[in-house]
């Protein structure tokens, strides 16, 4: 086989898709597949282009949600994954608090005070966009020592295929220790985002900015090597601070709680005063960037447009943008799954050049879902529009990775020159490369499950009643739990895909033919776990506690079935206990990096609503946290209704609240334990749900 292409990265691309075509080839999170390459066809392709000239990868918040203990053994695999999707633009967020340690080190502070200034591993992403500081601080010397490494390795790696990596900027943020040494300063105190304290962003328009931004460059440049794209995201969920009656805003303390409080009164200024402070503000965060790198393209995520829209009007966004040239600018407009046609509203965001994509995971949290037809629809679309400006690039940029793969495969491969292929053409050539092999009654059993689990672009349930969680079994236990809704999708049509699945399936299934069987009943069980965890709320409230009781019962042997199937996946609790523990010098450290991996994916942190956000469909969870949780809440809710009274929910919910804490920090690591036979487990499930 012979290739040309226009860049390293086309080249993998181009003969990794050429060999999926023939069955030959699968590359996933999940696992590669390699079939033989004796007896290759001969065959021309043709040119194969991609109507984008960038494709642009992963999400600032993935640096806390899937990677805080990866070393360079899975970053290799993830770096080979994007270039065999075509991926030629990825964010590159590791390494940076070596940076920032010397940065502050040259201004003045102390390393005790530098390292209490920097959050644990997992929750670093919202350090570095301003939302919190310092959360179970100190972050390890080794930790920042060992991402350094990394780094350069990622770099080199990324360089070689031809990438251009995203690297970070200054955005603004300080540390409350230099806030305080620097009184007179244009600093403001930010607001308190989900209950954690508040932080500290320079104003640009400060001598102190420009100074201290152009040195974080330098540094950077210095340690990694200077690149051509730079982010920094000064206001992510984070209203700018726009002094209310337009005098100087560093007399002005930014101390609202509530974002749209701050985008009221930011409203009632006169819009050429709002305007012209939004125009400096970019200004000078463009300026600062090619301070250091001359040649470079300030990157920012638009999210905040879609998240914070009370604030962010067309014509604030107009003025934010407006002093920045067209070309030396590139927005991320990642939420159009969530928060689409913002780039409509904005003329294409006034002229700048940017990339169009998906968010899809949010916080690691994976339950089966995507829209694989709403993609190719909207892509088509896309293409279509003769409004779209300057449109640069396509993305994909999932908070956490590790679920949903076939959303990923088929997104990028409509991003290479074919927005119009409909995915059921599409699936049997993707199932022959992942499976090996693919009959018509496996592509159909295949296609009859995402007509049940494929067609929901974003996963509503995830956000209710001001709990996260991606079932209700996930969320943190609640009376009115008995009134939460149906989730999205058709389980009768996922079921019947799951039935014809196993009937389609060889005697012995491929590894990754098993994954996937595995994973879209697990998915389905979890629902029919809520349906009984609904039922039990329910019947308790009504007064009817044998009913409940029998559906309590049921509910928790479904929870611990499906925690035994969930063994058989890539990532368990264990497994990512495990992984982070690796991480740790002594035994010290790798019990707290213990706790801070148990607690992103479980409470959190601050005082917000934010526990479950990160919530996954893991072994060890199932069983060993979500149930325990809700047969506490339960067997108050029982006591209380067997007495005649209502459940006191305060007290229910707080004891909860404090075993959480207790399971952080109780030393077990649940270690992995893979089902021998995941496929008659599945069997089991499915008759043990029946209808």
């Amino acid at each position: 086989m012979e290739a040309q292409g226009t860049s390293p990265v086309a080249l993998v691309r181009g003969v990794v898709a050429t060999l999926e075509k023939l069955g030959r080839l699968h590359v996933s999170w999940e696992g590669r597949r390699l079939g033989s390459l004796d007896d290759l066809p001969d065959m021309d392709t043709g040119e194969v282009a991609s109507p984008f000239s960038l494709r642009a990868y992963l999400n600032t918040c993935t640096y806390g949600y899937t990677t805080p203990w990866w070393g360079w053994d899975r970053w290799e695999q993830e770096i080979d994954w994007m270039a065999a999707h075509g991926v030629d633009t990825p964010l590159a967020m590791e390494g940076q608090e070596y940076v920032w340690r010397e940065l502050w080190r040259e201004n003045g502070m102390s390393e005790s005070a530098i390292a209490d200034g920097l959050s644990a591993a997992p929750f670093l992403p919202w350090q570095r966009m301003g939302n919190l500081a310092g959360y179970r601080a100190p972050l390890s010397s080794g930790w920042i020592e060992k991402k350094h490494q990394l780094q350069l390795r990622i770099l080199a790696r990324m360089r070689s295929l031809g990438m251009k990596p995203v690297l970070p900027a200054f955005a603004g943020y300080v540390p409350e220790a230099f806030a305080k040494a620097h009184p007179k300063a244009r600093i403001y105190k930010m607001r308190a985002w989900e209950g954690f304290p508040p932080t500290y962003w320079l104003d640009p328009s400060d001598p102190l900015f420009a100074q201290l931004a152009a040195r974080f460059v330098t540094l950077y440049n210095r340690t990694y090597g200077e690149g051509e794209y730079y982010l920094a995201d000064a206001f992510n969920e984070m209203i700018p601070p726009i002094a209310e009656d337009g005098s100087d805003a560093a007399a002005a303390e930014y101390g609202d709680s509530i974002a749209n409080t701050a985008a009221t009164r930011a409203a009632a200024l006169p819009p050429a005063v709002r305007d012209a402070r939004l125009a400096a503000y970019g200004e000078r965060l463009f300026g600062s960037i090619t301070a250091a790198a001359p040649k470079a393209t300030w990157v920012m995520q638009g999210w905040l447009f879609g998240a914070d829209k009370a604030f962010w009007t067309p014509e604030a966004i107009a003025a934010f943008l407006s002093r920045v040239p067209d070309d030396r600018m590139l927005i991320l407009d990642i939420g159009n799954d969530r928060y689409p046609g913002i780039w409509q509203k904005t003329d294409a965001f006034d002229g700048k050049a940017w990339v169009y994509g998906y968010v899809h995971n949010y916080g690691g949290s994976n339950p089966v879902y995507g829209d694989l037809d709403f993609y190719r629809r909207d892509m088509a679309a896309l293409h279509a529009d003769p409004r779209k400006g300057r449109l640069t690039g396509f993305g994909l940029f999932p908070e956490g990775l590790h679920s949903n793969s076939v959303v990923y495969d088929y997104a990028y491969d409509l991003a290479w020159g074919e927005p119009d292929r409909p995915m059921a053409e599409w699936l049997g050539e993707h199932l022959t490369a992942r499976y090996g092999s693919a009959s018509p009654s496996l592509v159909k059993a295949w296609e009859q499950a995402a007509a049940g689990a494929y067609r929901t672009r974003y996963w509503e349930p995830r956000w209710w009643q001001q709990h996260a969680g991606a079932y209700l079994f996930f969320k943190r236990p609640m009376a009115d739990g008995a009134d939460y809704p149906d989730a999205p999708g058709d389980p009768a049509k996922l079921r019947q895909g799951i039935e014809a699945l196993l009937a389609a399936a060889p005697r012995q299934p491929s590894t990754l033919l098993t994954y996937d069987i595995v994973d879209l009943t697990r998915h389905y069980a979890s629902l029919e776990l809520d349906r009984l965890l609904k039922a039990t709320l329910t019947a308790y409230r009504d007064g009817e506690l044998d009913e409940g009781d029998h559906a309590r019962f049921k509910m928790g042997a479904l929870a611990r079935r499906i925690d035994a199937l969930a063994g058989n996946q890539q990532e368990t609790l264990g497994s990512w206990i495990a992984d982070a523990r690796a991480y740790g010098d002594t035994p010290a450290e790798k019990d707290r990096f213990e706790e801070e991996a148990k607690a992103i994916v479980t409470v959190w942190g601050g005082e917000g609503h934010l526990s479950d956000y990160a919530s996954r469909a893991w072994q060890g969870l199932y069983a060993g946290y979500y149930l325990p949780r809700w047969e506490s809440f339960l067997t108050a809710q029982r006591a209380a209704r067997a007495s005649g009274k209502p459940v006191d929910e305060p007290v229910a919910v707080g004891a909860v609240r404090a075993w959480e804490q207790q399971w952080i920090a109780d030393g077990r690591q649940w270690k992995r334990k893979k089902p021998k036979d995941p496929i008659r487990l599945v069997r089991d499930l499915l008759e043990e749900t029946r209808p």
